[in-house]
């Protein structure tokens, strides 16, 4: 998944064309969508990918669902809405997707980003570590019917082991070996990620920052088979 954190629509374009045919999502987060608004959901079709709504819903039950019904005609792949949201709301947000979509629209809750760690949670006046938050809010969802999830590297395996096979993971977070963690606190290789259970990988700055976005994008990919190859080794 590449993140078209782009400040316009023509500079996110050109962000696309640089990775076309090299990634399968193209994701659209807040700052594009702000400025853009609904044009910004059109350009992952254009490019032949699948599109990632990354819009971390978060508010009450009745604005959620209709913001996820506002959504569902453009086809996206994926919506982000966030697990503390609490329960009626990841069920409406659940509920509406499956209505306007048949299922095509998959909702992930969001746990615990990955630019907070526990000294950030305990500010907040949340107890315990990141994982423990993660894995509460995971089963929240889960209970809710939610069948994706964003979580960071640091809770993925963790989260594998507790959903099972049937749950998707999306991880952000995700930096090759060497590359700075930016704002990110809970970070991991793309490799490692994989091999940990995650289904998707979002890896934003390595690709679009890189010489050649298509050349890195290319390296992450075979970093994802490593990764795959890992885990399929595994007992």
């Amino acid at each position: 998944m590449f993140p078209l954190d782009y400040p316009s629509l023509a500079e996110a374009r050109a962000g696309a064309e640089k990775v076309k045919g090299c990634v399968g999502v193209l994701k659209v987060g807040l700052e594009l969508f702000v400025r853009e608004g609904p044009r910004a959901l059109t350009l992952a079709d254009a490019f032949g990918a699948d599109l990632f709504a990354d819009l971390k819903l978060h508010d009450i039950p009745e604005t959620v669902e209709r913001a996820v019904a506002s959504l569902s005609p453009s086809g996206a792949r994926f919506v982000t809405v966030h697990a503390a949201g609490g329960r009626a709301m990841l069920e409406r947000a659940l509920e509406r997707a499956q209505r306007e979509t048949g299922g095509q629209l998959m909702v992930l809750a969001v746990t615990v980003l990955t630019s907070l760690d526990e000294s950030d949670l305990g500010a907040q006046g949340i107890a315990g570590s990141a994982a423990d938050r993660a894995l509460r809010l995971a089963r929240l969802a889960w209970s809710a019917g939610v069948r994706g999830y964003v979580c960071s590297p640091a809770e993925v395996r963790m989260l594998r082991t507790e959903l099972g096979p049937d749950a998707t993971l999306v991880v952000p977070g995700v930096r090759p070996a060497g590359s700075s963690s930016d704002d990110q606190k809970r970070v991991a290789t793309p490799a490692q990620a994989i091999a940990d259970g995650a289904d998707f990988i979002v890896v934003g700055r390595p690709i679009r920052d890189a010489p050649d976005p298509a050349a890195a994008a290319r390296a992450i990919a075979a970093e994802v088979a490593t990764g795959l190859s890992r885990r399929s080794a595994e007992p």
